[in-house]
């Protein structure tokens, strides 16, 4: 059937409803004037022959009033406003009617009142009626048992939602909340039992099929916590989106979503000086390099919002360069773009982009960083990670660009291997050009992020779907995590308040043991580890340290502006000769990995493999550093 006779028939029964309530209305008052017992001869008489009268009159003003124009499952308090001015206006114009017939003379004074009163109790309880029965179905539900943590505004969203879910998918059996105000209330008809801590007990006793947790401002020591317990319950368990999405208004079922790691690895909200960040970013041209990469995206988004005159894209991948110059465009219409598909060592190229776009600031993380793959293939770290840094960077010395900010790793502290070698020459690179140049050189140095290409995340989800076996190197590895977001905008803050020269270090918390977070991502997937997916132990592949550190130990840390960004400043190092540099780019050319590995030594002698320091033992317990005895590869 068409919308268009469906919502005629709708209409056409509700109004068929109201007007065989009008002569029950009209009738039953008159019983109930004489005490609702045999109604006198002459009054019966005429009440069943102005009954014709009565449904004309009040009929008709039941259609002007609009009565039709809702709909019966969504009846609210603006259809029982229009209901009562219907059934007031329409009682008046009756008595008056009736009074013009005959002066009222067989219409007690009580009946129009009795009348008004059952008018309203049969047109607005039925309404109210049908609508109760909609939204709380008191047939035994079919859809799964559900129960909600957190009883504030995003478990009364998604309650809602499944009240008026046609499906009935799922069936809100109660709440928990720890305030304990909320306690003992109700939301939507939905009891608040009790505080999180009762999740294991309550879907025991309520037979729960599935927890779900509608705490979307809810921090990562908090969201572990939970999660802790719904795992303890034995029962799936799901999460609404974040916080942004609960100020849209966009929480429902149809955005539920497994809890992620990031979820529980995440930190606090970072909170920023957007004021600042805008002053020193807005207006001005920016270049990012490695634009398409995980970093690189989401920082070129994030600066997006502090209105620049334009980003200017660099990658060299083609895939990359378009998807992220696609989704800019998308995102941010208003914005001025310009892409380019290049290498960073490509002299020429960079000198007519320079010349061409004139950049203010420049974001350089394009960067080989895989390290496993990069210890045997020396001569593209070097070409990339380093030479395209120092033509990257003496290009914005020399084109009066402001700030040059270099990313940069916590793999370059102490390096054991290939990467963190040359970006720690990357950093000594950008610190002696700060020196020398107008521009100011300053590089951000943090661990890794979550759900990066190439990291350790994404590699367990791979493994868990496919059924396992998830591979650590080692059960002691630990490593920093941060989320993309969270380093970026740490970045750009970085970018602003640095006056030239300064390594920057991100505050990355605790570090994470890898064995833990492979637990924890199996436990999400809703298996058992070393039950349903096995753990293997591959052991340390080339190059690999179990513990990394932010700094040296001969770096003074101070602090800044921000609490979550440190400076370290190194108190014994010289200055990097840059002429050095050119005997590595000699060298390049030469197809010798040994030779040119002994050069790179020459400029990065604290570069060491990982059994020639103290690299197994935690640098919590690390009391004195020992240097590392010169090796070649």
């Amino acid at each position: 059937m068409s919308p268009l006779l469906d919502r005629l028939r709708s209409r056409t029964a509700a109004f068929a409803h109201d007007l065989l309530s009008i002569p029950l209305a009209w009738l039953g008052a008159y019983w109930l004037r004489f005490n609702l017992d045999q109604i006198p001869a002459d009054f019966l008489h005429w009440a069943l022959l102005s009954t014709p009268l009565v449904v004309l009159i009040q009929g008709a003003v039941y259609w002007a009033f609009g009565l039709y124009r809702g709909v019966w499952r969504f009846a609210s308090l603006p259809d029982l406003g229009r209901i009562l001015k219907a059934v007031v206006v329409g009682t008046l114009l009756v008595t008056a009617a009736l009074f013009i017939l005959n002066r009222s003379a067989l219409l007690p004074r009580s009946v129009p009142v009795l009348y008004l009163g059952l008018q309203l109790l049969l047109l607005a309880g039925p309404r109210l009626l049908y609508r109760w029965l909609k939204d709380r179905r008191l047939r035994i539900p079919s859809g799964q048992r559900v129960l909600i943590v957190g009883a504030g505004r995003a478990g009364e969203m998604l309650v809602r939602d499944m009240l008026r879910d046609p499906k009935r998918a799922y069936c809100p059996v109660g709440f928990v909340d720890d305030k304990p105000r909320r306690q003992g209330a109700e939301v939507h008809g939905v009891p608040v039992l009790g505080a999180s801590t009762a999740i294991p007990e309550l879907v025991t006793r309520l037979d729960i099929d599935l927890v779900l947790l509608a705490v979307p401002s809810a921090r990562a020591a908090e969201m572990r916590r939970l999660v802790a317990l719904c795992e303890a319950s034995g029962r799936p368990f799901r999460t609404v989106p974040e916080l942004g999405s609960l100020m849209r208004g966009e929480v429902g079922i149809a955005q539920l979503r497994p809890v992620s790691i990031e979820d529980l690895l995440g930190r606090d909200p970072v909170q920023l000086d957007w004021s600042g960040i805008c002053a020193g970013l807005a207006g001005r041209a920016i270049l990012i390099t490695g634009a398409g990469g995980s970093i690189g995206a989401e920082l070129c988004h994030q600066l997006a919002q502090a209105a620049p005159e334009r980003v200017i894209l660099v990658d060299h991948s083609e895939f990359n360069l378009y998807r992220i110059h696609h989704e800019l465009g998308e995102r941010h219409p208003e914005l001025q773009i310009a892409r380019y598909l290049l290498d960073v060592t490509d002299v020429p190229a960079l000198r007519a982009l320079f010349a061409r776009e004139r950049p203010a600031i420049v974001f350089h993380a394009a960067a080989y960083k895989h390290v496993p793959m990069l210890e045997d293939q020396i001569r593209a770290a070097v070409y990339n990670n380093v030479l395209g840094t120092r033509r990257l960077a003496e290009m914005a010395a020399t084109s009066g660009c402001e700030r040059f900010v270099l990313i940069s790793t916590d793999k370059a502290v102490r390096p054991a291997n290939v990467m963190g070698a040359t970006k720690r020459l990357a950093e000594r690179l950008c610190q002696a050009l700060d020196a020398r140049s107008g521009c100011r050189f300053m590089t951000v140095r943090f661990g890794n992020v979550l759900g990066s290409a190439g990291s350790v995340v994404p590699l367990f989800r791979r493994q868990i779907e496919a059924g396992g076996p998830l591979t650590l190197t080692h059960p002691k590895i630990e490593r920093y995590f941060m989320t993309i977001p969270e380093a970026c905008q740490l970045i750009m803050q970085a970018a602003v308040i640095g006056a030239g020269g300064e390594i920057f270090v991100l505050d990355m918390g605790e570090p994470v043991r890898i064995r833990d977070l492979a637990e924890q991502m199996i436990r999400l997937s809703g298996r058992e580890p070393e039950v349903d997916i096995a753990i293997r132990y591959i052991g340390l592949r080339p190059g690999e340290k179990l513990y990394e550190e932010l700094f040296y130990a001969d770096e003074a840390l101070s602090a800044t502006d921000h609490p979550k960004i440190r400076i370290a400043r190194t108190q014994s190092e010289q200055a990097l000769d840059l002429a050095r540099l050119d005997v590595l780019e000699q060298r390049i050319d030469i197809e010798n990995p040994r030779l040119l590995a002994e050069t790179l030594r020459t400029l990065v002698p604290e570069w060491c493999v990982p059994d020639c320091g103290a690299s197994e033992q935690p640098p919590s317990e690390r009391i004195e550093e020992t240097p590392c005895a010169t090796q070649t590869l």
